[in-house]
């Protein structure tokens, strides 16, 4: 049987940043539930993943990545670094720039949450279908792209 209360909560159909952020935590405590007793919370795994992807990121391209201002990152860095998790290390040509980068135990534990978040995707795409799941991922990497948040600030000046 399909519920249907989000379609009488029109507050929800009216605001975009209200569903995306609604949806977001909901999200958020699906797949922190997935990721079980790791101790470490979805944004902790993204962060991972994304210094995984990236090699050594700058401190500020790793914030532009993850869509974060550089305090934010910092506090979501704190316990990775406290756990051995990932270092900081000067960037070899300008030692003022900040590099981050996985240690040897942080590469295993993305490697050990990678699995369960393999869980966590497959049954998101289970439950919401594959080729909708691909199309909602596109979208929202637009939303969190530049290019829209230009667009979106040129609205401002009409």
């Amino acid at each position: 049987m399909t519920d249907d209360r989000h379609i009488e909560d029109g507050i929800w159909l009216l605001c975009s940043n209200s569903a995306v952020r609604r949806a977001s935590r909901q999200l958020g405590q699906l797949y922190e539930d997935a990721m079980g007793d790791t101790g470490l919370k979805g944004t902790q795994f993204s962060l991972l993943s994304q210094i995984a992807r990236s090699g050594e990121p700058s401190l500020k391209n790793l914030a532009e990545a993850m869509v974060m201002d550089l305090s934010a990152l910092g506090h979501t860095l704190k316990p990775l670094l406290r756990d051995g998790l990932v270092e900081l290390v000067p960037d070899g040509s300008d030692r003022r720039v900040k590099r981050v980068r996985l240690t040897e135990t942080g590469t295993a534990k993305q490697r050990e949450l990678t699995a369960r978040w393999q869980v966590a995707q497959d049954r998101f795409d289970r439950a919401f279908g594959k080729e909708k799941s691909e199309e909602l991922r596109r979208t929202l990497a637009f939303i969190s792209s530049p290019d829209f948040a230009r667009s979106f600030g040129k609205g401002e000046a009409d």
